[in-house]
């Protein structure tokens, strides 16, 4: 296998295409119906096949998507062709496509791009966050009064153990603190938006590696703290991953001791 920096450059050329593919039918009907009121586009088939084919073709990795699936194995690339599907129907900026790459199970590369608002993070085993190609510093607290923390949705999957009512209850506990939520729709948004310091820290309760990989590599790479719902190192499979600054982290894993959050056996 390539070295990570050389796949990660193949990986930045293949999200150049994936990028026009995206921006061409921004807009796109619901047209693949999943289970609940979960949905797809034609644009996410379309992206995905793009990705599956190409980075297979340019690196021998196999690939790993939401739409169609494939066998896990490591090296294997895994991604969501378009994060915040509903958002992108109605024309919101908040979704993007995710790219990572596991190696034993091991996030090494992370791409999330937001291409409507013309936003791109990367990260790399051993590289600093990358942000419109450009290296960024390490992450830092921000002041007080401007700390958001990202929180995709209140909204409950049919098949997630986490409540509408559930998820309400944890917001409004984080909202006691000094973190002000933001709820974008996007898990892929709020983790880079959590690496690249817009936001302090953020909340993923998707079980589904495809949502979390690229993120938690863009937010390591920015020197912040990754776990899952109890507080352990995130590995894929983890029901969730909470991210942030040390002092967002600790605020937002103290909300849940305060609502008894119930976290994974």
């Amino acid at each position: 296998m390539s070295d990570a920096r050389e796949l990660y450059h193949i990986a930045e050329a293949v999200t150049d295409d994936a990028e026009r593919l995206f921006m061409a039918s921004i807009g796109a009907a619901p047209k693949h119906f999943k289970a609940g009121a979960d949905f797809a586009t034609q644009a996410d088939h379309e992206i995905e096949a793009y990705l599956r084919t190409t980075l297979t073709t340019l690196t021998g990795i196999p690939v790993f998507g939401e739409e169609f699936g494939g066998d896990s194995g490591s090296p294997m690339w895994v991604v969501d062709p378009i994060d915040g599907t509903a958002n992108y129907a109605a024309g919101n900026p908040m979704s993007a496509i995710l790219i990572s790459l596991l190696v034993d199970s091991t996030p090494v590369l992370g791409i999330t791009s937001v291409p409507m608002a013309r936003q791109r993070f990367g990260a790399f085993d051993g590289s600093p966050l990358f942000f419109n190609g450009q290296a960024q510093p390490p992450l830092e607290d921000r002041p007080i009064i401007a700390a958001h923390v990202g929180f995709s949705s209140i909204s409950s999957p049919r098949e997630s153990r986490f409540s509408s009512q559930l998820r309400q209850g944890w917001l409004a506990e984080i909202s006691k603190t000094y973190l002000r939520p933001r709820i974008t729709g996007s898990v892929g948004v709020d983790l880079a938006y959590t690496a690249a310091g817009i936001f302090d820290g953020a909340v993923s309760l998707s079980p589904f590696v495809w949502d979390n990989a690229a993120g938690v590599v863009l937010v390591r790479a920015a020197g912040g703290v990754v776990t899952d719902l109890a507080g352990n190192p995130w590995v894929p499979g983890a029901e969730g991953v909470v991210v942030g600054s040390p002092r967002a982290h600790e605020a937002l894993m103290s909300t849940m001791e305060k609502f008894r959050f119930p976290h994974p056996e």
